[in-house]
């Protein structure tokens, strides 16, 4: 009977200790996620300049495109 208790017992400590750990990492990647993105993101103004710049699209077709965002 002693032995059912150390097993049961060391099965909750490790249980407790990986919830967490699971725990800390979850909390660690939202705050890592919530860091990156909102910053680098271009506005929709750049990169319509960053298309006409590369030519997928024309002047006609910045122009009308700016517009249409402004």
């Amino acid at each position: 009977m002693h032995s059912m208790n150390l097993f049961g017992g060391g099965f909750m400590m490790v249980f407790w200790w990986g919830l967490v750990i699971v725990l800390v990492l979850a909390v660690f990647r939202w705050f890592q996620g919530q860091s990156t993105t909102t910053p680098g993101r271009d506005s929709a103004e750049d990169i319509l300049k960053k298309r006409y710049a590369k030519g997928e699209i024309s002047k006609t077709e910045y122009e009308i495109m700016k517009k249409e965002l402004e």
